[in-house]
């Protein structure tokens, strides 16, 4: 189990305890601590199995979880953000939809937002063909459908299991990514050497989301999430894909730009571009590799993909 923790205040305490009411216990729990300098730490309850990690700087969400990850030596490694708490049974249920599932190589819980527990935070990840993607249901009520097991693009992973052995055989999450949307390429990256990914709505979890970066549309996260989208696109869409929706990725830039705009955020966005620009011949080394190790084939992708004419959270 990996929480990867800045700044959470009383947050991480409670998801730890949380962790500690589990029917299924963890065999560890490794805290990564991207060295806070509040006192989340100190607030920490007294347990054998935790074991807290301290980083020397803020190496972001996705470098966090790959220090840790080194140190591990389970099957399976499930990751929880520190502003998520786990229902008693969570882990439980992650690990009964792996062996059901034998396939999978990542499985999502069911979110449930903290402050209205009514409320769907997400069941999964979402890819649309421009190269959009979001949690699914986000801010819906909870209905008798969402209780259904089912194949995902990927899973959001502030609440997620992973297979080891795959992850470390598509090398990780991306550590230039810092934050935002690094899940979403992990998944694809896992897809794409032929892996599925699965919602399991028994695994449940409330989550307050963005606690540390100032809420999803500050412009921290603006930043982070439209940079790396286009990373995203580059680096796993197969080449007569890539070709085909190109045309709709670029609309789909100029679009959330012009959302922007409107909410005032243009610079960040720009920024964002300029730098995710920058950062293309390094995501097209990446894309090289990548590629030559598909195994998926282009109908399982596109299947997958979300082909909706206006992409939505629905």
């Amino acid at each position: 189990m990996i929480v990867v923790n800045w700044n959470s205040g009383p947050l991480l305490a409670q998801c730890i305890r949380c962790l500690q009411d589990q029917s299924r216990t963890p065999d560890a729990v490794l805290v990564v601590d991207n060295a806070s300098t509040d006192d989340s730490l100190a607030q920490l309850p007294t347990w054998d199995r935790l074991t807290v990690l301290r980083m020397d700087c803020n190496l972001g969400f996705a470098a966090g979880n790959n220090r840790a990850l080194e140190l591990c030596q389970t099957e399976w490694v499930a990751l929880l953000n520190p502003d998520a708490f786990a229902a008693p049974q969570w882990l439980e249920q992650l690990l009964l939809g792996a062996a059901r599932h034998p396939d999978a190589a990542a499985l999502g819980s069911r979110q449930l937002c903290h402050e209205n527990p009514h409320l769907l935070d997400g069941t999964g990840d979402c890819y649309h063909l421009s190269g959009l993607a979001w949690r699914e249901h986000h801010g819906q009520a909870q209905t008798p459908a969402h209780l259904h097991e089912r194949e995902i693009f990927a899973p959001c992973a502030a609440a997620a299991l992973y297979r080891l052995a795959a992850v470390r055989q598509v090398g990780g999450f991306d550590e230039s990514y810092f934050c935002y949307f690094e899940d979403v390429d992990l998944g694809f990256r896992l897809r794409l050497a032929g892996h599925t990914a699965w919602y399991l709505p028994q695994a449940v979890v409330q989550h307050v989301g963005s606690a540390t970066t100032g809420g999803q549309r500050s412009g921290f996260a603006t930043y982070h999430g439209h940079r790396n989208m286009a990373w995203t696109f580059v680096k796993n869409m197969p080449t007569p894909l890539l070709w085909t929706l190109l045309p709709l990725h670029l609309g789909a830039h100029a679009a959330a730009l012009a959302v922007l705009a409107l909410r005032g955020q243009a610079a960040v966005g720009l920024r964002a571009r300029w730098h995710a620009l920058r950062g293309l011949p390094r995501a097209w080394r990446q894309r090289r590799a990548i590629q030559h190790q598909r195994k998926a084939s282009l109908g399982s992708l596109w299947r997958a993909l979300d082909k909706r004419l206006w992409p939505r959270p629905r």
